[in-house]
């Protein structure tokens, strides 16, 4: 018998999905396996694996998230979104309103269900994270906001936001003609992320619009990153850039983001959808050039 697996995304930000209630996989052979199903061309492709597993105690689920090059994450907006989606619509649990748990943090979940089908979901992704030394990144003030920083050649200014995953959000005139392929390398790895940072580069449209694109740490540039768009809305507020409402547009849809003046906790409302599911090889493996 081999792994059942699920296909599923959330605004183009694809992954594979994984019933750890029923399929087993050790531990040590995860990261290894992750590379093997993520690669595009030969495995199933997306941008990573999520397992999803009993909460533990601390939630109803657990969330564990691995990028596509096998490195583990905390947080995934897009996929904490079809997890929501997975464990309501497959029957794990016909409760409209529960918890995930990822990366040690509970995330709340409620979901728009019509005709026993989920619809949209939305995840009060609680409270960013603005202090440099927990997101973390090497700054010589308490708070990185539009603090200037030299990535290769250029000159940048940057925002910086933990959604339970680093980021760094830089407000640029016009997205489209980024070069990410060759820019967000040098982000993710650059000397003050001390584990990396996922990179969102941002064109303000008006006070409650905004269009962007993501270097995710660990895959390269996605269609959408659910954790990026709650960092860029944080980061709009904070340059006072836009409202506490904002439609953020990726290349794979639009996300609302909400940051609450009240409580301080972050709302993304978004969708989620299954793509197709399958059997694989248990002993998918990486492809190796010789």
């Amino acid at each position: 018998m081999g792994i059942r697996f699920t296909k599923m995304q959330g605004c183009g930000n694809d992954y594979v999905y994984i019933n750890g209630f029923l399929e087993k996989i050790g531990q040590e052979r995860k990261p290894a396996f992750v590379r093997a199903v993520s690669d595009r061309h030969f495995g199933i492709g997306s941008d990573g694996v999520i397992f999803i597993n009993p909460g533990g105690g601390r939630a109803d689920f657990e969330m564990e998230m691995y990028n596509a090059d096998g490195s583990r994450s905390e947080m995934c907006g897009n996929g904490i979104r079809c997890v929501a989606k997975y464990v309501h619509d497959t029957g794990m649990t016909d409760r409209e309103e529960f918890s995930i748990v990822s990366g040690g943090k509970v995330k709340y979940i409620k979901l728009d269900v019509q005709d026993k089908t989920t619809r949209a979901v939305t995840v009060d992704m609680g409270e960013p994270e603005l202090e440099a030394a927990r997101i973390p990144v090497t700054a010589h003030t308490g708070r990185v906001v539009d603090m200037p920083i030299t990535v290769g050649d250029s000159l940048y200014r940057i925002t910086c936001v933990s959604m339970g995953n680093p980021h760094a959000v830089v407000f640029v005139e016009d997205v489209e003609g980024l070069k990410l392929e060759t820019l967000g390398p040098l982000f993710e790895r650059h000397p003050c992320f001390p584990n990396r940072t996922n990179t969102e580069f941002v064109q303000v449209l008006d006070d409650a619009h905004v269009r962007m694109r993501v270097w995710e740490r660990g895959t390269g540039e996605t269609l959408a990153c659910g954790t990026g768009c709650c960092a860029t809305a944080v980061a709009c507020v904070l340059n006072a850039k836009t409202g506490r409402s904002v439609s953020v547009q990726v290349l794979g849809g639009e996300l609302s983001i909400r940051w609450d003046e009240t409580d301080n906790h972050v709302f993304m409302t978004g969708p989620a959808e299954f793509v197709f599911e399958g059997e694989m090889d248990t002993k998918l493996e990486p492809a190796k050039c010789v």
